[in-house]
């Protein structure tokens, strides 16, 4: 029979699939994920390539802004009433005057100072003028300069010097300053290209910008890590921006920094599409892959599984369980090398049979012929002195007891071996009660020599003894088993004594056998209830406890040795109350051809 003691196992298909899915679902994870940084790699690059471009359309921007701002300060430099008004020298006229000449140059931003450099009049539509002098004055030391940043606008600005005369040969009667104010859409048109967002980060404080509030605060957070990278990831609740900065200190005189900002959301909203269809083609993948191997796990798998059902079934004892015929070339190989092995193996086991069942009558007949041998010497010798006329009456009824016991044996032992002979076959089951047997046997085994000087005694139950028993075979198993323990007694030093007990509970009915005898063996514990073994007796053929054993296993139960130690030995006969299949194991099978 085939064991299972090691678990069930793992069934071929289920790891053909199994494989498959790790290898399907390993290969879309890869897949998506290969596929994910390739592509964030690319836009990342996209996006930088877009944002230098907004770097550079602002400086082009730049360039034409401060050349338009130039040439209007050139123009406006070169009127006579803007020199006129110049030549006053006094700051209110000045200031007054320069009311119309900003309305005229269209500027956001326009101021006039002297030859000094002092600034007499600015004006601004956002800015106060006071702050806006203040400003403007400490910006414009420096000619390299044009960015300003006032009352929290900023602006982009030209200085323009102002003569009398020419350049080269007149007198400087001051400076034209105008610009443009940097507002959102200024920012708007760098960025309008590459559909990005702009800023002006002055320290760590945003000047102006096109982000929406809600976002200000994540440029603003990200600030201090702008000086140290020209491109950096910054997130926006569930949103990521690439930025680029370019620095405008030297430009602006105080810390300056342009910024360019672009979502990865269209990005991200590709690669999300990208990866629901990775994995919608993995799971179609998936489908059809555990379609086409379950179909081939059919093929290759069913065989097999044919194959190993029939060498289960040949282990459990069914030997013409068909093969499989189809599968694969090595699996056919299999069916029908094990085919060869199965037919070698029935022929092997029926020549073993055929010689174990030659090596159990040889033992039977060896055993059975000593016995008779024995009792027939003693029936022809009691006989020969019979008769002699000359032998009194009370010798004669010595004789004849001695014959009479002797034919009792011979008689005794041909009914164990009929009994065993028939075990299983015509059971003749009653109710009956297993105490009425007990009672019966032990009076016939009492009866027996061998229980001389054996104290038998029978410990009564109160509870219902009641199975379905055959009234003969039972009380022959008892019968043997009380002989056994009552020949085993009798090899005791100190007290010899047999005890019988019975018990019972709702689905068995049990008989305890207890003797005081030397105990049993150590060679022959493994093998006490086969036949033919009676270590340790002068006679007997050995078939007693297999009797017993077989009795029992007929009645849905068992004989065991329960414990076995000089002076206590126990035997205890199990049998089913209900009429309930019993094995079909016995061990008399050895004696059939």
């Amino acid at each position: 029979m085939l064991s299972d003691r090691h678990g069930p196992g793992i069934r071929t298909r289920v790891l053909l699939l199994a494989s498959l899915i790790l290898i399907v679902a390993a290969t879309t994870c890869s897949s998506l994920f290969i596929i994910r940084n390739k592509l964030r790699q690319r836009a990342r690059e996209i996006l930088a390539q877009e944002l230098q471009n907004s770097v550079a359309t602002f400086q082009d921007l730049e360039a034409r802004r401060l050349t338009t701002l130039e040439r209007e300060n050139a123009l406006l430099a070169s009127l006579p009433s803007l020199k006129a008004l110049m030549t006053t020298s006094d700051a209110r006229t000045i200031a007054d005057g320069a009311l119309d000449f900003w309305k005229t140059s269209g500027n956001d931003l326009f101021a006039l100072a002297d030859a000094d450099g002092t600034i007499l009049a600015a004006n601004t539509v956002e800015v106060e003028g006071d702050v806006l002098k203040r400003d403007l004055q400490n910006q414009i030391e420096d000619p390299a300069k044009h960015y300003l940043i006032s009352g929290g606008h900023m602006y982009e600005y030209s200085v323009r010097p102002l003569y009398f005369g020419s350049e080269k040969t007149g007198t400087l009667l001051g400076h034209v300053i105008s610009g443009y104010a940097i507002d959102q859409l200024f920012l708007v048109e760098i960025g309008r290209g590459a559909g990005a967002e702009a800023a002006f980060v002055t320290g760590n404080t945003l000047a102006v910008t096109t982000l929406p509030g809600e976002k200000q605060g994540a440029l603003q957070h990200s600030i201090p890590s702008l000086s140290h990278s020209s491109e950096l990831i910054i997130r926006a609740g569930r949103e990521r921006f690439l930025t680029i900065s370019r620095d405008l200190t030297a430009e602006a005189g105080f810390p300056l920094r342009l910024v360019i900002m672009k979502s990865f959301d269209a990005t991200d909203r590709a690669e999300r599409e990208i990866n629901r269809l990775v994995f919608a083609t993995g799971m179609l993948a998936m489908l059809a892959g555990a379609v086409l191997m379950l179909l081939l796990a059919r093929m290759v798998t069913r065989p097999l599984e044919q194959l190993a059902t029939g060498v289960r079934a040949f282990g459990e004892g069914n030997p013409r369980y068909s093969l499989p015929r189809d599968g694969t070339q090595e699996v056919r190989y299999l069916s029908h090398v094990f085919a060869q092995m199965r037919d070698e193996i029935q022929k092997t086991n029926r020549a073993l049979l055929e010689s174990e069942r030659l090596a159990t009558i040889g033992r039977m007949a060896s055993s059975v012929s000593h016995d008779l041998r024995h009792y027939l010497a003693a029936v022809y010798a009691n006989a020969e002195f019979l008769a002699s006329p000359l032998l009194p009456s009370n010798e004669r009824a010595e004789l004849f007891e001695e014959i009479r016991l002797a034919v009792n044996g011979t008689t005794d032992m041909l009914d164990t071996l009929l009994i065993f002979g028939r075990t299983g076959a015509g059971m003749q089951r009653l109710p009956m009660t297993m105490e009425s047997l007990l009672d019966r046997a032990v009076a016939l085994v009492r009866t027996h020599p061998d229980t001389e000087g054996v104290t038998l005694r029978v410990e009564k139950s109160s509870d219902d003894t009641t199975a379905a028993l055959d009234a003969k075979q039972m009380e022959r198993a008892l019968y043997n088993l009380l002989l056994n323990a009552c020949q085993s007694a009798r090899q005791s030093t100190g007290g010899r004594e047999v005890v019988a007990s019975v018990s019972s509970d709702q689905t068995t009915v049990s008989v305890s056998i207890t003797d005081s005898g030397p105990g049993v063996a150590e060679g022959i514990r493994e093998s006490l209830f086969d036949p033919f073994v009676s270590q340790g007796k002068q006679k007997g053929t050995g078939l007693g406890l297999t009797l017993a054993w077989s009795v029992a296993r007929e009645h849905g139960g068992d004989v065991k040795l329960v414990s076995s130690r000089s002076g206590r030995t126990i035997f205890r006969l199990m049998v089913s109350r209900q009429m309930s299949p019993a094995p079909t194991t016995p061990r008399s099978t050895l004696l059939t051809p």
